[in-house]
């Protein structure tokens, strides 16, 4: 047993022997050799398999952001254009309404000059109308006052003739003493 615990010592003293060297600074051209080889083969696999998918998706995702930064540029210069368009039918509707409101108050203020005038043309027809109806009114009370004047005048100068003249004698000497005047005029 104790050459178990001896060989199993040497053995531990073997290893840590052959790890002692071993030197990272200066390696062996077996190890430089096979370590080239893998590293190729890796590098060849990795570029195959992941460098080239990897450069195509950043190509693709290159490309994808240069498509969209053109497309939010056209869509600035779309937005840009669509203010400008907006800003002057803004100014035209402005304009337009002006000319609109002008256009109802130029309106309005004639239909009000129009109605005025017409009321005046009708308030002379009716000032001129009365004033006609007034005077004809007025010369139709003259007239009626005359024929009622007339027709008093008539009446007494009836009855004033009737009581002077009630006796015959008298009557004929009137009647001759107009007659004479009548011939001398």
């Amino acid at each position: 047993m104790q050459r178990l615990v001896a060989e199993a010592g040497l053995l531990k003293f073997e290893q840590m022997f052959f790890l002692a060297e071993f030197n990272v600074i200066q390696p062996d051209w077996g190890l430089i050799l096979w370590t080239t080889i893998f590293f190729l083969l890796f590098w060849y696999i990795i570029g195959r398999f992941a460098f080239r998918p990897i450069a195509n998706a950043l190509k693709d995702r290159e490309t994808d952001i240069q498509g969209a930064l053109d497309e939010a540029k056209k869509a600035k210069e779309e937005m840009a254009n669509m203010k400008a368009e907006n800003e002057t039918l803004i100014a035209q509707a402005r304009e337009e309404r002006a000319r609109i409101i002008k256009e109802a108050k130029d309106t309005g203020n004639n239909i009000v000059n129009e109605a005025k005038t017409k009321a005046k043309d009708e308030a002379q027809k009716i000032v001129v109308s009365a004033k006609t109806e007034i005077n004809n009114q007025k010369q139709a009370a003259m007239i009626d006052v005359k024929n009622q004047a007339g027709t008093m005048a008539i009446d007494i100068a009836e009855k004033i003739l009737k009581r002077e003249l009630s006796n015959k004698a008298e009557q004929i000497s009137y009647v001759n003493e107009l007659v004479k005047d009548a011939n001398l005029n």
